[in-house]
């Protein structure tokens, strides 16, 4: 088992147990298969990022909920050659968990890599969305409004509804997303 699947795998236990949800009704909750929750849960399966923003917005937690390691220092350094994504759109939307979310502090924050050509639309979820463009140029689309980011630009919008990420371009877009979460 790969050791973000092993990650995933534990949180999602460790949620549900403390819920005390039973597969069916987990599944109930998220709309994702029961058989596939047990296939995470065990760590047989490496779920994409749409799959794990359902199982978050049906459990009401953060997206890094599921990616977070027990126990981090409280000073942290991160190698972002080391961090191991978790792929969807066949791997052209790679997201990396930089600083998952904890509690006290109500936000978390994502890298994300946006092949040249491919889209990729993401679920409403909770809270607020900050993008940030380090290289490249995203057009980010909001209900029916288009935004074209490039590099050093950002933008914040409330997260709440079905937004699309799109690489128009021959480069490869690289943002970091910091999601905040209003209590």
């Amino acid at each position: 088992m790969e050791f973000i699947q092993e990650v995933i795998a534990d949180n999602l236990a460790e949620i549900r147990k403390a819920r005390g949800l039973s597969f069916d009704q987990l599944a109930e909750l998220t709309g994702v298969s029961k058989a596939m929750l047990a296939q995470i849960e065990r760590g047989k399966s490496n779920p994409t990022v749409t799959t794990l923003w359902k199982i978050a917005n049906g459990l009401q937690v953060s997206f890094s909920n599921f990616l977070k390691e027990s126990e981090k220092p409280r000073i942290e350094k991160i190698d972002m050659s080391k961090l191991r994504p978790v792929i969807d759109d066949g791997g052209n939307y790679l997201v990396y968990s930089v600083f998952p979310f904890h509690p006290e502090k109500k936000f978390e924050i994502f890298t994300v890599e946006l092949k040249p050509g491919f889209s990729h639309q993401a679920e409403k979820h909770l809270g607020e969305e900050y993008i940030l463009i380090q290289c490249g140029t995203l057009t980010l689309e909001i209900h029916d409004e288009k935004f074209e980011l490039k590099a050093l630009e950002t933008i914040k919008f409330p997260a709440n509804t079905v937004h699309m990420y799109k690489n128009d371009t021959d480069e490869l877009v690289r943002f970091f997303t910091v999601i905040f979460y209003p209590e």
